[in-house]
């Protein structure tokens, strides 16, 4: 078995993070976390593989074309990291109710292309007062916030829940980079840093800003 606090430095077995949506995003996601050695990891999508989905979804194969991607994303993460718990479950979120399988993790990542599945779930989180990290990507752009209840501004104060942006293209190199950065603000804040909670990152072709937020008004 790997030695990942000894490689890493850390230890966040004891800990639960729920990944919504198991797309290039999501894969991205969830493999850093099993990496990570994160104790237990729920995956929810409700979605199947499609031939445009390999660019950038690489837990899956030609052969898995049809197949449910939360069924197949956990076959492969189990083997990859087997001390960590798997739990796939395939829902498709329509109200904060479908988010119950989230009730025992500390942490929430997003990993959605569509505003009212962010919606949703950010009213989860707000009730729940769990942690979420969102992230998005279009093209060579993406964005990824963390967003604390009641101590920074929602996705909305935010800017990520404006208008429905029609998507340019999804770019493996980009989902990468921001699915990666999603782990990153999620694990140091695991870990007791809460800097980075608050301040929009945004990835613009080779370069990262990070803008602070405040409340509005």
């Amino acid at each position: 078995m790997i030695d990942r606090i000894a490689l890493q430095g850390f230890d966040i077995k004891k800990y639960t993070a729920a990944v919504i949506g198991c797309g290039g995003l999501g894969c991205n996601i969830a493999t850093h976390l099993a990496c990570a050695g994160i104790g237990k990891l729920i995956l929810c999508d409700f979605d199947t593989v499609s031939e445009s989905n390999l660019n950038r979804q690489f837990l899956y194969t030609h052969a898995d074309i049809g197949g449910e991607k939360v069924t197949l994303a956990a076959k492969r993460l189990s083997a990859l990291a087997p001390e960590t718990d798997i739990r796939p479950v395939s829902q498709k979120i329509g109200t904060p109710e479908d988010l119950a399988f989230a009730n025992g993790a500390d942490i929430v990542f997003l990993a959605v292309d569509n505003n009212a599945a962010r919606h949703t779930v950010q009213e989860y989180c707000r009730e729940k007062k769990k942690p979420l990290v969102n992230g998005g990507v279009n093209g060579f752009y993406g964005t990824a916030y963390l967003w604390l209840p009641g101590k920074t501004p929602d996705l909305k104060a935010a800017g990520l829940l404006d208008v429905e942006n029609p998507r340019i293209s999804a770019v493996s190199s980009t989902v990468g980079v921001i699915g990666a950065l999603e782990v990153q603000l999620g694990v140091k804040l695991l870990l007791g840093e809460t800097d980075a909670a608050g301040a929009l990152h945004v990835l613009d072709g080779e370069e990262i800003h990070k803008l602070r937020l405040r409340f509005p008004g």
